[in-house]
């Protein structure tokens, strides 16, 4: 059987029955975070103005805008959504750089509408099926080599995902996968510009996705070969380091999306490690700011790449100061932790941030790759000559370190502390509860009204 073939009937055979627990779990405290980011998010640069071209563009009243309210096409909808959702980039996330669920949650919740109403355990098998296959289309950090995962792998996921809600074919299910292929794009060249085009490309996808799946229940075809293929997914994304048998393996037995990371600081994973280390040296050691003569951190050369380089402010300081180490860990001596105000232009902007920025060195160590994804060594000379040393190989929120149930719940209610546009604590605390319980709600459009302010 086909690698794509097997794909196919793994969207549409699945059951609710036949995820294990862990993967449930994963997929619920994946729709909790994107709620709060959602939230958190559709006040921030960017978010009203798509809001307002939407709805300046009008259209069929299909699906809803989240937070700010109103009825567009639904893959608009999931468009605008899915830029607020990853607009405090505090959402979920997977090595070495997807972030399914912004677009994956938006997309299938704009399908939930367009269905006329989905139950819980339909909806939930859709989110899990959706996100396994982005997990199993992730490709390597040196496969990607600057594109943005999010725009090579996730729309795969947001197409299964939708083709499940909305009751596609098996035929209809394998166009929209291969139409998606078509829509593969982005760079990671947003995240170092500091530009919008970071969240943006978050939206395309959500889009993307949801269009594919609705243009190949309309009959439209696309490339059945689209993994396979001599000029399919894993020669022209993949450059040939991943076989067909590598993305099926187990498929169905194992979960890939059980490797999703939950960020526990709201700035890039690759910020993650080395904004705990600091935090751990400062409490440790007792070292402030004023302490330090030099910080001299080592990282793998993808990490150094995306978040290495030196920090400067462009037009977006909040996504300069969330991709950048020598901010991050800056931040972090100085204010004692790392907080989504912390990222506010205002901050960023403090002059004893940027006087101790001018003292942190990031350099690329390939050595380093053997480790692991997100390692960092960290060496902090202090002004009275102590040599310190710190490390970490599995940053919190990663595979081997995750989060616990209390520390899910509390970036979720930061998420709501920070929102410029309060929802309020009912919702909140149905929100909650009822993402828990998901495989009882009756029908999911319920959260769509719970997230309209």
């Amino acid at each position: 059987m086909k690698a794509e073939e097997r794909l196919v009937d793994f969207v549409r055979d699945t059951a609710y029955g036949d995820l294990p627990e862990k993967a449930v779990d994963t997929i619920k405290n994946e729709f909790l975070a994107i709620a709060g980011t959602t939230i958190g998010g559709a006040g921030e640069e960017g978010c009203e103005e798509a809001v307002r071209f939407f709805r300046e563009m009008a259209g069929k009243e299909e699906a809803t805008i989240l937070v700010y309210g109103g009825r567009i096409p639904a893959h608009d909808a999931a468009f605008v959504n899915a830029v607020m959702a990853r607009a405090l980039d505090f959402c979920d996330a997977m090595a070495p750089g997807p972030h399914i669920g912004a677009a994956l949650i938006t997309g299938s919740l704009a399908a939930a509408e367009l269905a006329g109403g989905v139950e819980g355990p339909r909806f939930l098998t859709a989110l899990a099926v959706g996100a396994e296959v982005a997990s199993r289309m992730n490709l390597s950090e040196r496969a990607y080599d600057g594109f943005d995962p999010t725009g090579i792998c996730v729309i795969f996921g947001v197409a299964a995902a939708v083709s499940r809600i909305l009751g596609l074919t098996g035929e209809e299910t394998w166009n929209a996968l291969g139409l998606a292929f078509n829509r593969c794009g982005g760079s990671f060249q947003s995240n170092i510009d500091g530009s919008l085009g970071v969240r943006f490309n978050q939206g395309w996808v959500a889009q993307g996705g949801l269009m594919c799946a609705r243009l190949a229940s309309s009959g439209i075809t696309g490339p059945k070969n689209f993994l396979e293929g001599v000029y399919g997914y894993l020669h022209l994304y993949g450059k040939d380091l991943t076989g067909a048998d590598d993305v099926v393996r187990d498929l169905g037995r194992q979960y890939a999306l059980e490797k999703m990371v939950f960020k526990k600081y709201p700035s890039c994973g690759l910020t993650q490690a080395v904004t705990d280390v600091t935090l751990r040296m400062a409490a440790k050691d007792g070292i402030t700011a004023g302490d330090v003569e030099t910080i001299q951190i080592s990282v793998p050369p993808y990490a150094h790449k995306l978040v290495g380089h030196e920090f400067k402010i462009g037009d977006n300081p909040k996504v300069d100061s969330q991709f950048s180490i020598r901010y991050c860990v800056a931040n972090a001596l100085i204010r004692g932790g790392s907080k989504l105000e912390h990222f506010e232009e205002a901050m960023v902007r403090d002059e004893k941030v940027q006087e101790l920025i001018k003292k942190i060195r990031v350099t690329p160590d390939e050595a380093m790759e053997a480790r692991g994804h997100t390692p960092v060594d960290m060496r902090v000379r202090t002004r009275d000559g102590r040599e310190l040393f710190g490390r970490m190989d599995v940053a919190p929120g990663f595979p081997g370190n995750p989060l616990k149930k209390e520390e899910h719940e509390q970036r979720f209610r930061d998420c709501l502390d920070f929102a410029r546009i309060p929802i309020g604590s009912d919702a909140e605390t149905e929100l909650i509860s009822s993402i828990a319980d998901l495989e009882h709600v009756d029908d999911v459009r319920r959260f769509v009204h719970l997230l309209v302010v």
